[in-house]
C-alpha cells in the first residue's frame, strides 16, 4: 500500500510491526485505531504536498 511519508511515519510511531501485521493490516483497520483516526482527520485538512515532522516515537519500547 502506498502512503504519504508523514502518514507512514505516524503509523510506525504509533503501532509496532507486530500490531500492524496482526490487527491493523488494512486501511479500514488502521482507521479503527483512535490515534490513527484522529491523525487521518487532521491530515485530511492539509494540502497534498504538506510535510510535517513527526514528534517521534509514541509507543513504549519493549
Amino acid at each position: 500500500m502506498l502512503l504519504h511519508h508523514i502518514c507512514h511515519k505516524e503509523i510506525h510511531a504509533t503501532l509496532s510491526e507486530a500490531e500492524l501485521a496482526r490487527v491493523y493490516n488494512t486501511p479500514e483497520a488502521l482507521l479503527t485505531h483512535p490515534r490513527i483516526a484522529k491523525f487521518a482527520r487532521w491530515v485530511a485538512k492539509r494540502p497534498p504536498d504538506f510535510l510535517s515532522r513527526s514528534e517521534g516515537k509514541r509507543r513504549p519500547r519493549r
